[in-house]
């Protein structure tokens, strides 16, 4: 497995990732990651014809959670090589086989993104958390999770006394969203037996249900957990416009197809 790394940043994290990820997989293309000097900069990849492409900030290059980070995408370069439906399928196409005729709010349409994002990553981090480890990971799920449930706006009359983590999108949380990344949050875990069910996610993923009771927390929970393995496209693009219609008008199960 062929890993480059560009720009002001270890290279050490990478190489690292790449030598657990091959006691289980391997790339075919290489992987050129850069190292951008912004904070800003959101880790994301790129697949030309002939490469990978990591992009990350030097502040995430240079944390606790580098090799974890990389690992992680490398699982969605892993995904991407074998054209698996969950990182082929059009979110553009789901949109309009699932809110085809709806009104919604173009709030909830962007969050939808969002939805698919969670969907990609549960079949990254089946190959993840079989040849990495699982301690980081949760331990980022539980401050995540907290900080959105701590960052809602202020007044909220459902706002717990005290908190902190979430899986954070924005500056200030919102609820509806918090509470689908506690539905993650909490299907990664029990889809990988990770925590025992009086880990402090449970409490956390509670807080978030209060706080958009609109949203069946532990329905989408079961969403993520129940993906099948190994789906057909058509398959997938159900599963992904259910949870689709679930989120934006509150229905699910209509057939993509």
């Amino acid at each position: 497995m062929e890993v480059h790394v560009h720009g002001p940043g270890p290279a050490t994290p990478f190489l690292r990732a790449r030598d657990l990820f091959e006691t289980g997989h391997d790339l075919d293309a290489p992987i050129h990651v850069h190292v951008r000097e912004s904070p800003d900069e959101r880790t994301w990849t790129a697949h030309p014809e002939d490469r990978h492409v990591l992009n990350i900030s030097r502040q995430a290059a240079t944390s606790a959670m580098a090799r974890e980070l990389a690992l992680h995408e490398y699982a969605h370069m892993a995904r991407h090589e074998q054209a698996h439906p969950s990182h082929t399928q059009s979110i553009e196409e789901v949109l309009f086989l699932a809110l085809s005729g709806e009104s919604v709010e173009r709030r909830r349409v962007t969050q939808c993104y969002q939805i698919a994002n969670h969907m990609k990553d549960i079949y990254a981090d089946d190959i993840t958390l079989r040849v990495g480890p699982t301690d980081k990971l949760v331990s980022f799920l539980e401050s995540e999770l907290a900080a959105s449930v701590a960052d809602r706006p202020k007044g909220d009359r459902h706002a717990p006394k005290s908190g902190r983590d979430g899986l954070r999108l924005t500056s200030t949380a919102d609820p509806e969203m918090t509470a689908v990344n506690a539905a993650f949050a909490l299907a990664l875990v029990e889809r990988h037996d990770l925590v025992d069910s009086d880990h402090r996610l449970y409490d956390l993923a509670h807080a978030a249900a209060n706080d958009a009771p609109e949203v069946d927390v532990d329905a989408f929970k079961d969403r993520f957990v129940s993906l099948g393995p190994d789906p057909d496209e058509s398959e997938y693009r159900r599963d992904l416009v259910d949870a689709t219609q679930e989120y934006a008008v509150g229905r699910g199960n209509r057939a993509a197809d």
